[in-house]
């Protein structure tokens, strides 16, 4: 019998990822999920509905991702997210940068894959964009001031910074059980606010999002489950399978598309291989083009003019650092963070939101200039 080890398993972890999302992506594509769109439209016009299917998606994440946990199936505290380390300026600066950047590319990087998926040009330059300044802050130029002038101002707790954690310090009491209280509070009152507007309350609408929320807790139990060894027979240590951070993961989309180029440039270096992140990146468009062809929705699209070129570069690069600085993104901090209770993923989605309003407000601006 083989012996098993993190590199067998690996292929597992790669097909498992990129099987939940291809589903990811075609569930977006066909009910246009987008969390810059669902800020978009708040703002712009007074419509929650995207909004909504943004907040029923976290609540059915966290839901599954918490029942995973006390099921002992994973551990959340050995997710990227729930360090004792709580790194808050640069969830704000990582969070306000992305949110900026989505505005003016036009989507952030789960919606960017997307519409790459369904023919979307200007979308391809945008993750190109996003990739190499991802990469540039992972190790690059931008990692230097990164790693001189935000990470090392940090708030240590004791323990790790997950909700349950820190009121099981603060107030006493079991974490288990504060667990299961805060984990069903704060589903039940997204739940309570997404079902609220009749708009909302179709099945597709329900479906589709719940389906997106679904996917990120399959992530975990891939990662966290399937690709998981408490110690792997070659370097006698435990190994999360198939990571780029050697961590538990599930889905996010900035560091992924790093990592993605990162391969295809150096594709005859045998011992790089295909990780969960990039397996979700490539599902994603897979899905998304997938559903596209059978619409027949399919259409190539370019840029309009030079100043369309120039915002969505900058809304790409700003992505890749923002994305990388905050630890995720709109689905890495605000659905696969969020649900995980961390107090930094709640702290980047504020600032992500904050900094697409802001965006917005430029581009009024713009516009009436």
């Amino acid at each position: 019998m083989n012996e098993v080890t993190a590199a067998s398993l690996v292929p597992t972890v790669a097909w498992g990822a990129f099987l939940l999302a291809f589903i990811f992506g075609a569930a977006a594509q066909r009910s246009n999920f987008c969390t810059m769109g669902a800020v978009s439209d708040v703002v712009n016009i007074g419509d929650w509905t995207r909004m909504r299917m943004w907040v029923m998606a976290m609540a059915v994440a966290i839901l599954g991702a918490n029942a995973l946990h006390l099921a002992g199936l994973i551990d959340l505290s050995k997710s990227l997210y729930q360090t004792p380390n709580f790194t808050w300026p640069s969830y704000i600066v990582g969070g306000l940068a992305f949110g900026f950047g989505m505005a003016l590319a036009s989507g952030c990087g789960s919606k960017t894959l997307i519409r790459i998926g369904a023919g979307n040009l200007k979308s391809l330059v945008v993750a190109l964009a996003l990739g190499i300044a991802a990469y540039m802050t992972l190790k690059g130029l931008f990692a230097v001031g990164r790693v001189a002038y935000l990470d090392p101002i940090a708030m240590t707790f004791a323990g790790t910074q997950d909700l349950p954690s820190l009121a099981a310090r603060a107030a006493g009491g079991d974490k288990k059980t504060w667990q299961l209280a805060l984990s069903i509070i704060v589903a039940l009152g997204m739940l309570g606010f997404a079902f609220k507007s009749p708009d909302f309350r179709k099945p597709d609408t329900v479906i589709m999002s719940s389906i997106i929320g679904l996917t990120v807790v399959g992530g975990w139990y891939v990662s966290g489950k399937l690709g998981y060894l408490a110690e792997d027979p070659t370097t006698l240590q435990e190994a999360f399978a198939g990571t780029n951070s050697g961590r538990m993961e599930s889905f996010s989309f900035v560091a992924p598309i790093a990592y993605t180029l990162e391969l295809l440039m150096f594709w005859s270096d045998k011992s790089r291989t295909v990780s969960f992140g990039i397996a979700a990146a490539l599902g994603v468009v897979a899905g998304s083009f997938a559903y596209s062809i059978a619409t027949k929705s399919f259409r190539w699209e370019g840029f309009r003019d030079a100043e369309d070129t120039a915002n969505h570069l900058v809304g790409g690069v700003l992505m890749g650092f923002g994305g990388v600085t905050a630890l995720g993104c709109t689905i890495g901090q605000g659905l696969s963070g969020i649900s995980t209770l961390a107090l930094g993923s709640f702290v980047t989605l504020a600032a992500i939101i904050a900094g697409a309003i802001a965006a917005f407000k430029y581009q009024y601006w713009r516009a009436a200039g």
